[in-house]
């Protein structure tokens, strides 16, 4: 965890995306959504390409893209407003998305995710939320890295969630082959996932130029929770009652993200994790906010770093 000032912004929990990116021109910019089509990454891809910015919708599902591309071209009137195939729990495809860029990249904003999925693996035998939300942008993000060293002061957005503070990695049994599984603390692994990576990554490519911040968007009813009931919901609500918070739209949702990838407060600003437009402290123990050491830890991140490329390389 840096001991540097927090940073502050003149934002809140109810700022959207349009007003964190009001008066930011990225023109000229070029910038990646995961998960584009749908919940938060259309309000995330929507800002940013009103602010003038090349934006690639990189989804699943490439016809639900293209809708959501023309509704956002329509509503922008930025027609640089394009679709890619990504299965992020695909390294073929993986590897694919990333082969096929070429030039600079200004924004990777790591969306896309999974939510308190059943049970399921990849073929490698992988916990499917690991391997979407960390593997798979990990591996999108480090074959990316040319492209977004040439853009030079690139920013990487790395969407986590205070679901973090469910679980730390558990190094010795990630893929839940010997522990029984549970789908809130594989969730919570793979978000911690995701804080750890933007701080080892902000330390590897300094010298690229490139920072990698995290964040908590919030809580927002989309598609993630689609293998969450209302009722699990209410479940969680009374069980913790600091569990859940008053939802946001999905504009208000994206409001982070759009910070994070944007705002010139942020220049040569890595390693961090944001919540509600503001640099998160720590958490404290009883409560739903901030972030947990474990997730900021330098040690934890070399070592996640290091195992996820030993798994992407076999």
């Amino acid at each position: 965890m840096t001991t540097a000032p927090r940073i502050t912004t003149p934002f809140s929990a109810s700022s959207t995306a349009a007003q964190v990116v009001d008066g930011i021109d990225l023109t000229g910019r070029r910038a990646i959504v995961t998960g584009g089509a749908s919940g938060i990454g259309v309000e995330t891809a929507r800002a940013l390409a009103g602010a003038g910015a090349e934006v690639t919708l990189a989804v699943r599902d490439p016809e639900a893209g293209r809708r959501t591309a023309d509704d956002i071209i329509a509503t922008t009137g930025n027609k640089e407003v394009h679709v890619a195939p990504l299965d992020l729990a695909d390294r073929a495809s993986v590897a694919a998305f990333a082969a096929a860029w070429g030039g600079p990249l200004h924004i990777l904003v790591g969306n896309a995710g999974v939510m308190a999925a059943p049970e399921t693996r990849t073929p490698e035998g992988w916990e499917l939320q690991f391997a979407t939300n960390h593997l798979g942008h990990f591996g999108l993000a480090t074959a990316l890295r040319p492209a977004l060293a040439a853009a030079g002061g690139a920013r990487v957005v790395s969407v986590s969630s205070s679901a973090h503070l469910r679980s730390p990695i558990v190094f010795e049994d990630i893929h839940y082959r010997e522990r029984p599984y549970d789908p809130w603390t594989a969730y919570g692994q793979s978000k911690t996932a995701n804080v750890l990576f933007a701080v080892e990554a902000t330390g590897r490519w300094a010298d690229d130029g490139i920072t990698v911040n995290a964040l908590h968007p919030g809580g927002i009813r989309t598609n993630l929770q689609r293998h969450v009931s209302m009722e699990e919901i209410e479940r969680l609500r009374t069980a913790n009652p600091t569990a859940v918070t008053d939802w946001k739209t999905p504009e208000q949702g994206a409001a982070t993200s759009v910070l994070v990838a944007t705002s010139p407060l942020l220049d040569g600003i890595g390693g961090r994790y944001f919540e509600d437009c503001e640099e998160a402290g720590p958490n404290r123990p009883g409560t739903r906010t901030g972030v947990a050491a474990y997730a900021v830890d330098p040690e934890a991140a070399a070592r996640l770093w290091q195992i996820s490329e030993e798994f992407l390389a076999s």
